[in-house]
């Protein structure tokens, strides 16, 4: 991977802000709406940059995302989302506090303010995202339940993680460090979410209307859906296998 060559788009500390926040942005083929995701993160008074992951686009992504006042890494070949944010992650020791948030958010990543409250003022280490419950006929919901199932053998509560699969999130770079590297694929966010609870950092979740390219019924949800099966249980396993070496 290589920094784009567009200056950071650094913005200054304003009056009463105590935590620097800077927004991670994986993106693949998000020509469409990254734009709009941009805008909407850089209108927060609180995030001092906003780095796009660029993994390996075929379409405007990279340029569009520099033109819009991002920090773009490229990527020359596709790394997947996990790899592409633990590369970023590692460029962000400024932060204080780390948004994580997906390209396909468009204006709805505006609410992303509403991940940032409770880590800003010290009432979690990482806070997560809820979606509105989709309209239309979505998965049959197995990823999610296998999900919660090991985020609850971790100690969380069903109550509590309705949203195991959620990309957005407001995190602490201590705890985001603790809890790092980020696993392959659609097992990061799974993994991220029970490191933190065996670390015995707080999480919460907040009600959202954010919304994104949500897959349906039909092949390409299917395939997508294989592919987040096989990334969760890979990541369960590699999570699973690690516990019982360090508790030998």
């Amino acid at each position: 991977m290589s920094d784009g060559t567009t200056p950071d788009n650094t913005i200054g500390n304003k009056a009463g802000i105590e935590k620097s926040v800077v927004a991670l942005v994986p993106a693949r083929n998000e020509a469409q709406r990254i734009v709009a995701t941009i805008t909407a993160i850089l209108s927060i008074p609180q995030v001092k940059r906003v780095v796009v992951i660029d993994d390996n686009s075929k379409d405007d992504t990279a340029q569009l995302a520099v033109d819009a006042g991002a920090r773009v890494i490229r990527s020359t070949r596709r790394v997947g989302k996990g790899f592409a944010l633990e590369h970023a992650a590692k460029q962000s020791e400024d932060a204080e506090i780390l948004l994580l948030l997906d390209a396909d958010l468009g204006k709805t990543a505006e609410q992303a303010t509403l991940l940032l409250e409770p880590v800003i003022n010290g009432k979690a280490d990482m806070n997560i995202a809820r979606f509105p419950k989709p309209t239309g006929k979505a998965g049959f919901g197995l990823v999610k339940k296998l999900a919660r199932f090991e985020i609850r053998r971790a100690g969380g509560q069903d109550e509590d993680f309705q949203a195991p699969l959620s990309g957005q999130r407001a995190v602490t770079f201590e705890c985001l460090t603790a809890i790092r590297p980020f696993m392959r694929g659609y097992g990061a966010e799974v993994a991220l979410t029970v490191r933190a609870l065996r670390a015995g950092y707080r999480i919460q979740e907040v009600d959202t209307t954010m919304s994104h390219n949500a897959t349906g019924r039909n092949l390409r949800g299917f395939i997508h859906r294989g592919k987040q099966f096989r990334d969760v249980v890979s990541a369960i396993i590699a999570l699973n296998f690690k516990k019982q070496r360090k508790d030998s």
